[in-house]
């Protein structure tokens, strides 16, 4: 999530006119135009994204790009348009209208946070701990639906509940449940505050699982212009020290989870030490446990729900 980046103006960005190849309509040069305007641009992985864009605009998968002919006008002003966009820094998936994540692929735009890859490991995390043919699993701060459908779609059995709280959003986390609602499992969408008792009273202690991947990065941290300018801020920016929301998730969480129910809550690179904290301070949580991204920075934190008395139980947060 936190790529720097600087913006670039648009009309700074030198487009050419993408159109038939001289080399007997082959694609790699119009491809390498594009490549070249993207690193220009500051984009991370401008051929990954010129052939994304070109596989989007003529409906063929990237592998399948080797075997296209050339643009014809139509297409060449249209893809000149997406080149465009992207040396812009307006997100990739904006522009093709779906991220993947894991075996799916979601609905997104403008008002929802773009899933990331380092996300779908503590959905590898929670699935592993699944036991049994109904368990109940919450997603806190869905946004899109991504953690939600990806555990429906992995455990059938399980019964999801996906809780957003942003407008925008939940049209967003409602198209993807819509979209997927006979391939993946169970999914109830829930729209309230992650961090209130109201959205799901009904299921104090009966949790078996609570992901959450919440805003988490401290405000006025730098970010990529695609996420300073396209990502809704409230599902980015957690406060000044990035955990505003995840102390709710914690004690919200004690609530909602079962005796030996299990929470993930992914977090910034600075937070390691600090959530560990909080979540041992909770008093109600063994096997506090960070993990690591495929990057080899801390991103995630994991606790075990502990069997605590129930008068204890009354000197916590509802």
């Amino acid at each position: 999530m936190l790529v720097r980046g600087v913006p670039v103006r648009a009309d700074s960005v030198a487009l050419h006119d993408y159109g038939v190849s001289e080399q007997n309509g082959d694609i790699r040069p119009i491809l390498a135009d594009a490549t070249t305007t993207l690193a220009r641009a500051g984009v991370a992985t401008p051929r990954v994204d010129a052939e994304l864009l070109a596989a989007h605009l003529l409906g063929v998968s990237r592998g399948a790009l080797v075997l296209a002919g050339p643009l014809n006008a139509e297409q060449a002003g249209r893809y000149r348009r997406l080149v465009a966009d992207r040396a812009a820094r307006t997100p990739l998936q904006h522009l093709v209208g779906t991220a993947p994540f894991r075996r799916l692929e979601l609905a997104v735009g403008p008002g929802v946070f773009i899933p990331r890859p380092e996300t779908e490991l503590l959905v590898d995390w929670g699935l592993a701990g699944l036991r049994g043919d109904r368990p109940v699993v919450v997603d806190l701060c869905s946004g899109s639906g991504a953690v939600a459908l990806a555990v429906a779609d992995e455990y059938p059995g399980a019964r999801v509940h996906a809780v957003e709280v942003d407008a925008a959003a939940l049209t967003w986390l409602r198209r993807n449940v819509q979209r997927y609602r006979r391939g993946a499992g169970s999914v109830t969408v829930l729209a309230g505050d992650a961090t209130s008792p109201a959205p799901l009273a009904q299921l104090n202690g009966m949790v078996d699982l609570v992901l959450c991947n919440p805003p988490y990065v401290p405000s006025g941290t730098p970010v990529d212009p695609e996420v300073a300018d396209h990502d809704p801020p409230g599902a980015v920016f957690g406060g000044p020290d990035g955990l505003a929301v995840i102390r709710g998730i914690v004690a919200r969480s004690v609530r909602l989870l079962r005796p030996g129910g299990r929470l993930g809550i992914e977090h910034d690179d600075s937070h390691a030490g600090v959530l560990s904290d909080l979540l041992r301070e909770a008093g109600a949580y063994a096997e506090v446990t960070g993990h690591r991204d495929l990057a080899g920075r801390p991103r995630f934190a994991t606790a075990v729900r502990r069997d605590i008395p129930t008068g204890r139980l009354a000197h916590l947060p509802p």
